[in-house]
């Protein structure tokens, strides 16, 4: 008897244990997040408003897979190596039911290619081989892909040079594709060099009419329709708030910050930019990241945005006019104590914080004694998984 959320012989079989609370209902795994998120913000409940969760489709939601690559050069095997290690019994996820319904004959025209072009695969345990992994990316706007080749060296470059056109006829949908040179056996994705092989370095993809560019080696939401649903409500939020303190067409200060390729940021400055006169700056460690934000700036002609490739906790906090809004999206780790003690110090009106960790949230909002929380919302980004992401809303006393 199939006692799953969702229909998968993998986990069935014991093969893929990937998606921990598989054996949950859904709604019954999103009440269970909504609990765990409750119980870390209860000293900061007080004067909340807890907004429905955001829901995801419980299948071929991901607009990623990332396929380790296994067996032989004939017969590749793309899934995952089993833990406890054997890389006789390596799983195949080519059919697996979070990705896209077509990623399954893609990944046959990939299989082909591995064999013409005689990417040996990686073997871990004999540090042999050339191809570790294969990354593949759509949008889901217009159906175009990313494919990466994730590889221990150079050495295959020119046989995949002279395959790549046969390929291309082959997946015509086909818009960036890389090798990414990994050298070390460790338990690494990919490593820092990155080579294009095709024109086109970004793939665009639109969340609510705003152009965003998917870029090699940048962060990119996986969950294409809750990631527009967070952008969108972020947006909604600020607008709501603004709409009860400022007149029409005053000026609107936001800060973007960890702001990526801009998604919060350029949500806002599009959808508010009629009502008020929008002075949006991003910052961003990553420079292909801005650059990205930047060319989706020009695209929606965008005027007083300010995109700049920073490390957030050197940005000149002291110098600056006050911002009306910051939005926060911090990695994992969270803001920090020292992005934390300049924001208490300049004091914002409001500051939006997106989180893909409760628990270095909470601790962020400990150090934010000037603040109280207004809204919360928990967005549905991982189904089957304990991951989940939040948006909240934080208001100065």
């Amino acid at each position: 008897m199939n006692t799953l959320a969702i229909s998968c012989k993998h986990y069935q079989e014991g093969a893929c244990r990937s998606c921990t609370t598989l054996t949950i209902p859904y709604l019954q795994q999103v009440a269970q997040k909504e609990q765990i998120l409750r119980d870390l913000l209860t000293p900061f409940l007080t004067k909340c408003e807890w907004q429905k969760s955001c829901l995801s489709p419980a299948t071929h939601f991901r607009n990623k897979a990332k396929m380790v690559v296994n067996g032989s050069v004939e017969c590749p095997i793309l899934g995952i190596l089993p833990q406890p290690f054997d890389s006789k019994t390596a799983v195949d996820l080519c059919d697996c039911p979070l990705y896209p319904i077509e990623f399954k004959n893609i990944f046959v025209v990939l299989k082909d290619f591995i064999a013409r072009a005689g990417l040996v695969p990686y073997n871990v345990a004999k540090n042999k081989g050339e191809l570790k992994y294969i990354l593949l990316t759509q949008s889901q706007k217009t159906q175009k892909l990313m494919l990466r080749f994730v590889l221990r060296s150079e050495a295959k470059r020119t046989l995949i040079e002279r395959e790549l056109p046969k390929l291309l006829m082959r997946l015509p949908q086909l818009e960036v594709v890389s090798l990414n040179i990994q050298p070390k056996n460790a338990a690494i994705l990919e490593g820092e060099q990155e080579i294009l092989l095709t024109s086109t370095p970004f793939l665009l993809e639109y969340f609510n009419q705003i152009p965003l560019f998917i870029r090699p080696q940048g962060f990119f939401q996986t969950n294409p329709k809750v990631a527009a649903e967070l952008y969108a409500m972020a947006a909604k939020w600020i607008d709501e708030w603004l709409d009860k303190r400022i007149t029409l067409n005053a000026c609107c200060e936001v800060w973007d910050l960890f702001c990526g390729s801009g998604g919060f940021g350029l949500h806002v400055a599009k959808m508010l930019t009629k009502k008020y006169s929008i002075k949006l700056t991003g910052i961003e460690i990553s420079a292909s990241a801005i650059e990205c934000a930047k060319r989706s700036a020009t695209q929606l002609n965008l005027q007083n945005v300010n995109f700049q490739a920073l490390d957030v906790a050197h940005f000149d906090f002291v110098n600056q006019r006050r911002p009306d809004v910051v939005i926060v999206n911090p990695p994992r780790r969270g803001i920090g104590e020292k992005v934390v003690a300049f924001l208490e110090k300049l004091q914002p009106t409001m500051i939006l914080y997106s989180s893909c960790n409760a628990q270095t949230m909470v601790q962020d909002f400990a150090r934010l004694p000037s603040y109280h929380l207004t809204k919360v919302q928990l967005f549905d980004m991982f189904p089957h998984t304990s991951h989940y992401e939040v948006l909240a809303f934080l208001q100065k006393n």
